[in-house]
């Protein structure tokens, strides 16, 4: 598990980022191209650690630079310039293009998809229970220790599971694996391939491969360039956010250290949340309570609603019609500016593409994740301890803030239902991580859920666990749950749900 680990690869990233963030803030169309040219020299010296030569590193460095600006990779049977296309990056308000998450096949180490293989753990053992529960005969004992044909293993794990030392190794894709809707496929070289038809963006596969061969895009130059011009902007911050900026960084500094970036306000996505929990509360006991519909899926988490859409159709209907914590943070921001742009800062991968619909587009400007905001704080040299504003953030409740961590969405619209709508009963599942939500899709659609209000979240953990966070899961959970008792209310009131925002 490499989740909240400072590993070379996470390393690198920063390193990309950062530069990438000293561009937009330069803002010199002039010498642009020349500055991107110099970063992949300026970040792989003469000694490469990792790669196989310097060259390679760099080569890795070249795409992951275009990447976060916001350009797609470059093809491999063409010549096409690292700066081909950046006159269309440089501007202030470029939207994400799909694919989000893409291989970078410079650096994909071309991991065998599935397999198993006899380790030199193995003591040649009497008993051999590896070949006797073999079902197609595929090992034998070659120079005394157990060997596997690989021309007549089916995979199945059978004999990794009777191995009393746990000399067999389980040989699995790293990528694949934490996909969970299947995504990762492999190209006529061996190396992964992401099939988009299947993609929902979590960033799973990102966070996991250990040789940084994947990566998203980014806006963080495009952001950058709006703040040093100058324009009106304002950050929404969802309810992750804390404890990941530092452990005695509080809602205080961050807001100094946002507006010693540029940003003219803060708000806290946890508003729109309060918004979504009374709005759902009151969508369940109308539709879900009444028979109406079977049951009821929550909506706020992007990969979820877009693998319930993509592989049940026909749930359609059950996916909640209530705005998103983002989306209801942002319309409220504009009803109050309506000239300024804003910008949501999370956890999340998958928000980058949910910011990009046209329903969303006029409302979400630019979308970043904490990652990426740590490395513009480091590009102009912040730290948040040096500052602190005279007031938190505007304050929502606990039941909002609570959204972070996985069951919290369920948790708050539960609350609510038994707060404001004491005679509903009210049934609560929640599932976290692709695989999962899909078994109880899988469920859902064979009637086994009637009655049910479903939250869904793409990564294991909740929000706290998004491709774009900056400390280990356990951590983040620990901190948001201190952050929701602190809270000075729990609940929001019962009037949010009559507010229009559509």
């Amino acid at each position: 598990m490499m989740r909240g680990l400072n590993t070379t690869v996470r390393q690198l990233r920063r390193r990309v980022f950062e530069e990438v963030a000293r561009l937009g803030f330069k803002a010199n169309a002039e010498t642009l191209c020349d500055d991107m040219e110099a970063i992949p020299y300026k970040l792989v010296n003469d000694e490469s650690k990792y790669r196989d030569n310097v060259y390679r590193a760099r080569a890795v460095v070249r795409e992951r630079l275009r990447l976060a600006m916001g350009l797609s990779l470059r093809p491999e049977d063409k010549p096409v310039h690292l700066t081909a296309g950046v006159e269309a990056s440089n501007i202030s308000d470029k939207y994400y293009e799909p694919p989000l998450m893409q291989v970078i096949p410079s650096a994909c180490a071309a991991c065998e998809e599935r397999g198993y293989e006899v380790s030199n753990m193995c003591k040649g053992c009497l008993a051999h229970p590896c070949m006797e529960v073999c079902p197609r005969g595929a090992i034998s004992m070659v120079d005394r220790h157990s060997y596997i044909d690989q021309s007549k293993c089916i995979k199945c794990g059978k004999c990794k599971s009777a191995c009393p030392y746990d000399a067999i190794s389980q040989k699995a894709r790293p990528c694949a694996k934490a996909c969970g809707v299947g995504a990762i496929e492999s190209d006529h070289l061996g190396r992964a391939r992401i099939n988009n038809d299947k993609c929902v963006s979590c960033g799973m596969c990102m966070v996991n491969c250990p040789f940084g061969a994947i990566s998203d895009k980014s806006q963080i130059f495009q952001l950058a360039r709006a703040l040093s011009e100058g324009d009106q902007i304002i950050a929404e911050i969802a309810p992750a956010f804390a404890g990941q900026f530092g452990d005695n960084i509080t809602p205080r500094n961050l807001k100094a250290a946002l507006r010693e970036l540029g940003f003219a306000e803060m708000y806290e996505v946890a508003l729109g949340a309060d918004i979504g929990a009374i709005s759902e509360a009151h969508h369940y006991v109308e539709k879900v309570a009444t028979g109406e519909l079977p049951f009821l899926l929550t909506s706020c988490c992007p990969s979820w609603a877009m693998m319930a859409k993509k592989f049940f159709p026909d749930m359609i209907d059950q996916i909640s019609q209530e705005l998103t914590p983002m989306v209801a943070t942002a319309r409220t921001i504009k009803q109050e500016h309506p000239n300024a742009r804003v910008v949501f800062i999370g956890p999340c991968a998958a928000k980058k593409l949910e910011a990009m619909r046209r329903t969303v587009r006029s409302d979400v400007d630019f979308v970043i994740t904490f990652e990426e905001l740590q490395a513009m704080f480091d590009a102009k040299d912040i730290n948040l301890e040096d500052f602190e504003a005279e007031s938190s953030f505007h304050n929502a409740t606990g039941a909002g803030r609570g959204y972070a961590v996985a069951g919290g969405v369920a948790e708050a619209i539960e609350k609510c239902i038994k707060e404001y709508y004491p005679d509903v009963d009210v049934n609560i599942e929640h599932a976290e991580g692709l695989a999962e939500c899909r078994k109880t899709l899988t469920l859902a659609k064979a009637g086994k859920m009637n009655g049910c209000l479903i939250e869904g979240m793409g990564c294991p953990g909740g929000c706290v666990a998004g491709a774009g966070t900056n400390i280990p899961v356990p951590k983040a959970q620990k901190t948001i749950k201190e952050f929701v008792k602190a809270s000075s209310k729990q609940l929001p009131p019962k009037e949010l749900a009559e507010i229009e925002l559509k």
